[in-house]
């Protein structure tokens, strides 16, 4: 009881600073130590920009409807990272990864504990911000406006 209404009052609160982290980790890794993203990298940049702005001024109105918007664009961003990781990790789909791009996608900058990369990072972070969402969602569905 007491997690279902810690998620409903500042869940969105916490979607939005995992969003704010992953957004700043990924303009420290281009910005400061100046990584070029690669194809995949920029569609997750895309889908994760955006999640600090809707997320942000939902958690301040207090706006649960938010799920509706952001939900698709995490899920996508799981897909998304997760296919790039794959990429990173296994042979399975090596020859689509090394002609991705100016940047190749199976291409590692990072490589901690021999499995954290940049794309696990962001996998890690839509996951986080998905499980939250569909919480709120599922806890708020039945409750009428």
């Amino acid at each position: 009881m007491k997690l279902k209404r810690f998620m409903l009052s500042d869940g969105l609160y916490v979607s939005w600073a995992i969003s704010l982290i992953a957004t700043l980790g990924s303009l420290y890794f281009s910005e400061i130590r100046e990584y070029i993203p690669c194809t995949y990298c920029w569609y997750q940049r895309i889908l994760m920009y955006p999640l600090v702005i809707l997320l942000g001024i939902a958690a301040i109105k207090k706006d649960h409807k938010i799920v509706i918007y952001t939900l698709p664009m995490t899920l996508l961003g799981m897909i998304i990272s997760g296919y790039h990781y794959i990429i990173q990790k296994t042979s399975l789909f090596q020859e689509t990864g090394s002609s991705c791009g100016i940047i190749p996608c199976n291409a590692s900058y990072i490589n901690w504990l021999n499995f954290i990369t940049i794309p696990f990072l962001s996998f890690t972070a839509f996951t986080l911000i998905s499980i939250i969402l569909l919480f709120i969602w599922k806890n708020t569905s039945n409750v009428k406006a």
